[in-house]
């Protein structure tokens, strides 16, 4: 796997439970919502308790990975967007993607979450410009072909597919409720 981009790294190697949470929760206070925090520790409980804590906080638990016995640790901090009305009108389902991709496996689909979470877990071709890089990057899409717009929830997407709409986009929708219930296909990096 290649190196998954974080905001912080928190060093919690040799430390038990609890100590691993408590500065994971110490450093997630100085996050903004949307970035990533790595945390690397050794103890093996760390897993599900790291996995447990972000979910009852109402943060994403990405994923680990483990690199000669240390655990990297990413978790996304919650931003609070799902509660954000979606704007964008050409939406479809999950289940309409995946009839897409079934006959047309090169459609293009444009996945905007962060790096890190693109990393564990992304559908196969999919195309990786997170939602804060998309104005710099927009010139690397077709505005001619359809573009499917997946994030976590619908609502990066909502806001990305507005911003291709503005710039000239006409063929771009929305796929809700995106990763989050994803059956489909997926793949990591």
């Amino acid at each position: 796997m290649e190196t998954i981009k974080s905001d912080v790294s928190v060093d919690a190697k040799g430390l038990a439970c609890p100590m691993p949470i408590v500065k994971t929760k110490k450093a997630m206070t100085n996050l903004e919502g949307g970035q990533v925090l790595e945390i690397l520790a050794t103890d093996q409980g760390s897993r599900a308790d790291l996995k447990a804590w972000a979910d009852s906080m109402g943060h994403q638990y990405l994923g680990t990975v483990e690199i000669d016995k240390v655990l990297k640790h990413y978790i996304r901090k919650s931003t609070g967007e799902e509660a954000a009305p979606r704007q964008h009108t050409q939406v479809m389902s999950n289940a309409e993607l995946e009839t897409i991709l079934s006959s047309q496996p090169n459609a293009v689909v444009l996945d905007v979450r962060e790096a890190a979470e693109y990393a564990f877990n992304h559908i196969p071709n999919a195309i990786s410009i997170p939602l804060g890089e998309l104005e710099t990057r927009i010139g690397e899409l077709n505005s001619e072909q359809d573009i499917y717009v997946v994030c976590r929830t619908g609502n990066r997407s909502d806001f990305a597919a507005q911003q291709l709409t503005k710039q000239g986009f006409t063929k771009v929708t929305n796929v809700v409720p995106g990763m989050s219930e994803w059956t489909g296909n997926t793949t990591s990096l």
